[in-house]
Order: C-alpha cells, then structure tokens, then sequence
C-alpha cells in the first residue's frame, strides 16, 4: 500500500524509527580514499596492455601479401566506413579551379573541393611552371598547426621546393585548422558521428583520399610515381592513407604514430593523439605496427624526432614501429626499402630542414629524380594566410552539423512487445556495448564507521576483468539487512553524493554510494583518454561499467535494488545495465539527466565531457526511452 505522494508505509514507519540524517554529517566518510589513483591507473594499463595485438610476423611474401589484402579490406569496410552511404564513399572527386597565384619558379593553384555533400575543403597545388608529360606527385597534409592550416611556413617550404623540382604537390587543409578552423570542427566532436552511426574515421579518411583522388587523376600524374607526406596528424594520415589505399607508390610520416604499447607505458599514460587517431575499433586485434607493415615493400621512411616535446618521441616509437617490420621487408627482398631517420637538430616536434631534406633525399631516390635542392631564399616565398586563401560558403557543413543531419535520417522501429523480440534487441545492445557478465573475484573492505546513527563500510570491489570499483556501504544503526537497498550513482563521483546518500538513509533503506570504473577521485581530470583507447581496442567503457554494475548487484544478493542517479553518465550507465538485466533491479531514478541522447549533439557536448556515451551506433540503435522500455521488468 502507498499513500498519497509515493512514501510507502514502510518507508514512513523507517522514517520514524531511526534519527535523522544530514548530508555533511556523512560526507568525510564519501570522501575517503579507497581506491588510489595510481593503483586505478596500473590497472587500466595492464587491462589495456592484455589486449594490444602483437607485431605482424608472417613467414612469406606471398602469405604476407595475401594478409595485406584481407586486412586492408576489414579495415576500410568495418572500420573506415562503417555506416557511410556508399554512394558518398565512392562519389568521384569534384574540385573546382578558383585563381593561381604566380611564383618564383612554381605557380600555385587554389582549389576548392566536396569532402561529402554540403562539406567542403580547400587545397592548394603548387605546380612547376612548365607542366609538360608526366611527373611525380605528391600529397601534402597537414599537422595540428593552429589557424595557419595550410599556410604553416615549413609546409609551404616544401611544396615549393617540390615543385621547383618538377613535382607536382598538393596541399591539403585540415579539419578544424586554417579555412576549417569553425570551433564545431574540433576533432573530439567526430565522437558524435561515432554516436548516430557512422565511425567518425572515415570523415578524416575521406577528407584526404580525396585529394589522392584528384593527384592520381591529374592529367600529368606519373602514377607510378605518387608520394605522400606530413607532420604529426599529418604523419598519421600519411600512414592511414598510405597503408589502406597501394596508389601511394612512396610514403614518409613525420612523427605521426606509434604502438600503443609504449602510449601505454609511458609516463603520461593515455595520450594518443586526436579522437580520429585512436578511432573506434580501428585497433581491434591490430596495432599501428601493423599499419605501418601494410606498406611492405613500398619504399616508406619513417621520420621521428628525438628529443619529440609532443609525442612519439624516436626511442620510444623505433622498436616495435621500425624494428619490428623490417624482417616483412625483407621477406621480399625490400629489407633497404624501409629507412629511418632520427632527426637531432633541433630534435623538437617539427618538419624543418634536416627532416625536409631527408624527406626530398628520399623522394628523389625513388622517384628517380635528380637531388632536390631547397633554395637557401626560400623564406621570401612564403605567402601569408590571407594571400592563400581559397575561401570556403557559409554554409558549408561542420562535424557537429554533420552528425545532426545523419541524426534526423535515423529511423527506429519500437520496442517490440512479444518477450523473445524483446531478448532479441538485448542481443543487439549486449553487441553494441561489448558487454561481457563479470564476477566479483573480491569485496575488500577497507574501513568502518559507526557515527551518528549509521554504520558504513569502505569496499572495492576487485571484478575479473582486472578493474576495481569502490564503493561505501551506509545503513541506519539497527536497520534490517533486508531494508532496500539503493546504489547511488554521480557523475561528479560518490564524494559528491551526499545529499542522495542522505535521501536514501532517511527513508530507512540502506545505500551504497558507488564509483564505477571512470568515476570519481581515482580517475583523473583526463580519463577521457584512457576510454579512448579502450574505444580503439574494441571495448566500450559504457559496456565496462555496466558489467561492473550488474555484478556488483549479483554480489550483494539483496532482494530489492534500486538506483538513483545524477547527471548524464550515470543515467545512461544505470539505463544500459537495467536494460541487459532488468530483472536484477527495481526502480531507476535520474536528476540533473537528459531527456533524450539527442541532446549530445545539441548541446554539443564534446567526447572529453561524457566519453562513455559515444558508444558507435548507439543513438542509431535506441534513445532513452527505448532503453527505459528494454529496463521494465518481465
């Protein structure tokens, strides 16, 4: 029986039996630390450390090449477009001539082009002034440069000197940098195409083929004869493209990658690079090692810096990056054609002259081109910003709008009633978040307390994946341990919860105020970036919570759960888990939550925010009120 208002009698007899509690009287016992950071950390990493993929060691050439075959089509296919409209992956380039601008020995073309429809970019093609039969080309792309973009000065540095010497360069602008610099084109956003439905890898991926695409189809292309090169993303990109797509005949990334494996030991654990760096499944059983032996035998120099003060410093990155590949080389007698170069001076992040002069070395070695030299004056030829730039419409698309325009083509049936449709669906989000049912190996209880009129206990909760959540039990002295219990749940981490903790103890029940894995004080400010990578390794960290919810439920073998949540991860988490086991929980009760997934993208709310919520097809699959659908019990 319940009375007016929802209070059941129970709770109002509790209510009177037991004294009273306030929120600061129990905050300092939320606030203990049960689980240190360091310990946290060490966990992940070994967690992260059990998954990455060995090198690639084939035997043969021929086995070899055949594996390049199939790899290459799993990466692109499941991978690079999952959930592209095809007709946008193969639609031809579209590239529109707007003006040249006149050069000492070189002329340079501005030109405007289709990434997709309604999204546009803009290159530039620095060309020799007697462009005449065919000449090798070479594609340009850019780094993390600021609002320079295309203009940075050791870009234009080099396809100049590239087209002083009869090579014909284009060069790239990037998202969310020069001509794209819109603040909706910062990179975390390509989350929110992960979101609706479609890998956020292959907007990057697509953004650059195309300028391959116009290259490999310019009248005066040598196809035989096609490089590719850049700095930092730019060096990434020239091994994504380069590896995926055999039309780049020569390849030289600039401190672009390396293994996961030494991100992951290094001091600052976590930091791999932009969203589309570590993209969603793009390391699933593979590793950038084996990216970079995709290029075998294609002649590829691999350039890092020694003293690198931004990433993929040269120690670091050589073992499992150079060393490791070398004997595929050799498999076909191409051992020569993988080189490396260490640059020392100055050592820092950079593509200034000694990295330009080892990449324009091994050009022309390859191209069969005479040396190419750099003009000492070069200096006086680079343009500024504004003398290069192309100009792109107003209304030109950004990833934000991108990823509510494919949002609003999303079509979902609803939730089915007959049970075994409804198990179904179960399936598909069990699927979606890779979920995997966990045990509880150990309860550790690190403390105890019995202060004003509640008892409380510290715990960890040690779980067979190798992660660890903490948690504290509180329940009113003398309260029956069948009293009803209720996991608290805040994004801002249980040392935060009192007020919930204190609602829950009131009304006579018992609480455990509860720090999934990415929650609270044992995670840092960044742990964004360790769900980065577990998004690249093929995990879902919302998976990964939710399994450590459900079994942490199984565990405390208590015939009434329920959950009361605050923000929007904690929603979602809860939401997830009693959508998978609904019979394991009773009533599920958000504040400060959204009302619907869509207000990710309308907000917009970046992936650094809510990392666990840009889980690959999610909102394509259910909104919030299908998932509280799939969550009713039987």
């Amino acid at each position: 029986m319940t009375p007016a208002g929802g209070i059941s009698l129970f709770a109002l007899l509790a209510a009177t039996a037991f004294a009273q509690v306030d929120a600061p009287s129990i905050e300092e016992v939320l606030k203990d630390e049960i689980l240190p950071p360091a310990v946290a950390s060490f966990q992940l990493r070994q967690y992260i450390l059990g998954k990455v993929a060995d090198p690639p060691s084939p035997t043969s050439a021929s086995g070899w090449t055949a594996a390049e075959s199939q790899l290459r089509s799993t990466l692109l296919n499941d991978v690079v477009f999952h959930g592209w409209p095809k007709a946008w992956i193969d639609a031809p380039p579209r590239f529109e001539d707007l003006g040249v601008i006149q050069g000492d020995g070189y002329r340079i073309r501005k030109l405007r082009y289709e990434i997709i429809p309604g999204f546009q970019s803009v290159a530039l093609l620095y060309e020799p002034l007697d462009v005449r039969g065919k000449m090798p080309a070479i594609l340009n792309v850019n780094g993390h440069v600021g609002a320079a973009g295309k203009s940075v000065e050791y870009k234009q540095k080099r396809c100049i000197t590239f087209a002083r010497n009869g090579i014909l360069a284009l060069n790239l602008e990037w998202l969310s940098y020069g001509e794209l610099s819109h603040p909706w084109n910062d990179h975390s956003y390509g989350s929110q195409l992960d979101l609706v439905g479609v890998n956020e890898l292959g907007l990057f991926y697509l953004e650059m083929r195309k300028g391959l695409d116009y290259l490999y189809n310019h009248p005066n292309t040598d196809r035989a004869r096609v490089g590719m090169t850049g700095l930092s993303g730019g060096g990434w990109q020239t091994i994504l493209l380069s590896s995926l797509d055999e039309r780049v005949k020569v390849s030289v990334p600039v401190a672009g990658f390396s293994s996961i494996q030494p991100r992951v030991e290094a001091k600052r654990f976590g930091d791999m690079g932009d969203f589309e760096q570590s993209a969603s499944d793009l390391f699933e059983g593979r590793d950038y090692p084996h990216l970079a032996a995709l290029m075998a035998p294609r002649p590829t120099l691999l350039t890092y810096n020694a003293e690198d003060d931004c990433c993929f410093r040269a120690g670091m990155a050589k073992p499992l990056i150079f060393d490791s590949i070398r004997t595929i080389f050799a498999l076909y007698g191409k051992e020569d054609e993988l080189a490396w170069h260490e640059n020392r001076d100055p050592g820092t992040h950079n593509y200034q002259l000694d990295n330009r002069r080892a990449s324009y070395d091994f050009f022309a070695r390859h191209f069969d081109l005479p040396p190419i030299q750099e003009q000492p004056g070069i200096s006086t030829d680079v343009l500024s910003y504004s003398d290069l730039m192309v100009g792109l419409p107003a209304t030109n698309m950004n990833i934000v709008t991108l990823a509510r325009t494919l949002a609003r083509q999303i079509e979902r049936e609803p939730m089915p009633s007959d049970p075994g449709a409804r198990q179904a669906e179960r399936l598909k989000l069990r699927a979606m978040v890779r979920y995997r049912p966990l045990n509880i190996d150990r309860v550790w209880t690190t403390g105890v307390t019995k202060h004003a009129g509640v008892e409380t206990r510290s715990h960890l909760f040690t779980a067979g994946d190798g992660l660890t959540s903490s948690a504290v039990w509180l329940k009113p002295i003398g309260a029956p341990d069948t009293a009803p219990l209720t996991i608290v749940l805040d994004d801002r981490g249980k040392q935060a919860a009192s007020v919930r903790v204190a609602e829950a103890l009131n009304r006579g029940g018992q609480v455990l105020a509860l720090d999934l894995p990415f929650y609270g004080a044992a995670w840092p400010d960044r742990a964004w970036e360790h769900q980065q990578i577990l998004n690249t390794i093929g995990e879902r960290p919302l998976g990964i919570e939710a399994a450590h919810l459900i079994a942490i439920v199984l565990r405390m073998k208590q015939p009434e759960v329920n959950i009361a949540t605050w923000g929007i991860r904690s929603q979602v988490a809860a939401l997830v888990a009693a959508a998978l086991e609904p019979r394991l929980f009773g009533a599920v009760e958000h504040r400060e939550g959204m009302p619907s997934l869509r207000y990710l993208l309308d907000k917009p709310v970046k992936f650094e925010d809510a990392p666990d919520l840009f889980c690959l097809d999610l909102y394509k699959f259910a909104d919030l009120d299908k998932l509280a659908s799939m969550a009713a019990k039987p």
